[in-house]
């Protein structure tokens, strides 16, 4: 996550020089710690959250846990993770809804901080659990504040309830309290309240914000804040805990170019927990927060179970089946590759989903800044050009063919044989995946529904019970020895025995290409 970019460099830098300690000394313990220290004031992260959190990890690395572990600098490594998933919350804490509908949620924040925008982020998601949410227009202040709610609930397809034009005409606590009847008249079972933010803080702004709090008595307080601002971000979750106080916190525009300390600030210092991050300006981009597994983002440990989450919601199980049986013999097209992009691109963008793998964000973080997203749409642009004979055969494809993708698409002719010759590579790749000869995994077999091994004739030997032929390292003698010579199986990774070989990494880089720059 690119705000924590920064912040898990440097952590994660701090960890490496502790792997060549085979026990760890007291000097070893205060040089890691004062790293840290600096690393969290230099991510913006207020002091007396540093203080307490450094203070927590020097003791505990010094205590008998890590003196008596196998790998010290492993165990230091834990209590760093344990003790940021304690800073950020502890466990995951999820909407609280009304037993007797409807649930009102109200919305609070200075002004910018995304809340207009996070009220359609939150429409859209609670449509797609089932729920009816009802958007409340009670920003009558900002100019074009209703207008803009309208034009966010029209994009989520959401209702929304605005009886007032704004720019300064209207009481927002009457709307408001007229909203939530609204709600229970035509029943829907969720009123979210868009309130009025301030530049600044003023009394002004909390006895409104406090009013409508009392006037309509919400479920939840949401308190929105910029992950943007930095160190103001501590005292603004203060000022608008005493003034309203909150339920929950909103981390809005987590994407962004930012050093991220006011998560861990925010969450330390008001105990009120984090409950959503919104990681981008789509209305998709809004992600239920767990404390455990932005530590793991910070630390460079991956974010897995997200990301599987991600392609569960987003991938369909029947045509990943079809695509399976499809790669496994020669039937696997660029029409089915631009099916595959297209449920990809639904997932969001690539570099956030390669970014929550383990040790992307430290050892690849200069590839992963360079990696262009914009690459996929031309990518795209280039398969549509194409007619569905020339996506069905790549083979017919000739020089006048090419030129004439080229000019379709906006590209060079160049970069239109870059992609056919990496697809094709790529291809022949995936299909000896797909049957279980070749396997990017250590140990992995065919893909599911396939049996491994599916080319039998790759499989014969000279003799019945005789040993499998090896086949010649020079080219010319391998061409004389034909396609059925087998290939010897080599033990699988785990010991098992009867595994597939290996696939270079030449191989699987022709795969990553077809994702990444032309």
């Amino acid at each position: 996550m690119a705000a924590f970019g920064d912040l898990s460099s440097r952590l994660t830098e701090t960890f490496k020089n502790l792997r060549t300690k085979g026990k760890l000394s007291a000097a070893d313990v205060d040089g890691t710690v004062r790293e840290i220290r600096r690393a969290l004031l230099d991510a913006d992260v207020a002091l007396e959250v540093v203080k307490a959190f450094t203070a927590k990890v020097r003791e505990r690395a010094l205590g008998d846990e890590v003196n008596k572990a196998l790998n010290p600098a492993q165990q230091v490594v834990q209590i760093v993770n344990e003790e940021l998933v304690g800073i950020l919350g502890g466990e995951q804490r999820k909407l609280q809804f009304a037993k007797t509908p409807p649930t009102v949620i109200m919305l609070a924040g200075l002004q910018g901080s995304g809340k207009t925008t996070f009220a359609g982020k939150l429409a859209k998601k609670l449509q797609k659990d089932g729920h009816t949410p009802l958007l409340v227009a009670a920003d009558l202040q900002r100019p074009n504040a209703v207008n803009q709610l309208q034009v966010v609930a029209e994009q989520a397809d959401a209702s929304i309830f605005a009886p007032e034009p704004g720019n300064g005409v209207g009481d927002p606590i009457a709307v408001s309290k007229a909203g939530v009847e609204h709600a229970k008249q035509k029943q829907y079972d969720t009123v979210i309240i868009d309130t009025a933010g301030r530049l600044g803080i003023d009394e002004e702004l909390m006895r409104q914000a406090s009013n409508i709090r009392t006037a309509t008595r919400p479920d939840e307080v949401l308190f929105v804040i910029d992950s943007m601002i930095g160190q103001d971000a501590a005292n603004t979750a203060k000022a608008f805990l005493e003034g309203v106080d909150f339920t929950g916190v909103v981390l809005s525009k987590l994407d962004g170019d930012t050093r991220g300390g006011a998560a861990l600030s925010v969450a330390s210092l008001t105990q009120r927990p984090i409950v959503f991050a919104s990681t981008g300006e789509g209305l998709d981009d809004l992600e239920d927060f767990h404390p455990d597994r932005m530590a793991s983002r910070i630390l460079d440990l991956g974010d897995i179970l997200t990301l599987i989450e991600q392609a569960q919601q987003n991938f369909d199980e029947e045509e990943a089946r079809k695509v399976a049986e499809k790669l496994a013999t020669d039937a696997f097209t660029l029409d089915d590759f631009l099916e595959q992009m297209q449920q990809l691109k639904k997932m969001g963008s690539m570099k956030k989903m390669l970014g929550m793998l383990p040790g992307m964000g430290g050892q690849m973080k200069q590839q992963l800044d360079n990696f262009d997203d914009s690459e996929i749409g031309r990518t795209e642009a280039i398969i549509r050009s194409m007619t569905p004979a020339e996506r069905h055969n790549t083979k017919v494809l000739n020089g006048s063919r090419r030129a004439r993708i080229a000019r379709g698409s906006g590209v060079t002719v160049t970069e239109v044989n870059q992609l056919v010759n990496r697809f094709e590579q790529a291809a022949k790749m995936m299909k000896k995946v797909a049957r279980g000869e070749s396997a990017g995994i250590p140990g992995m077999g065919a893909m599911p529904g396939m049996k491994p091994g599916a080319s039998s004739k790759r499989k014969k030997v000279k003799k019945a019970g005789g040993p499998p032929q090896k086949r010649s390292g020079n080219p010319a003698k391998r061409a004389q020895q034909g396609d059925d010579a087998p290939v010897t199986a080599s033990g699988s990774g785990f010991g098992l025995g009867g595994g597939a070989p290996q696939a270079s990494e030449a191989e699987l880089a022709e795969i990553q290409k077809l994702f990444g720059k032309n």
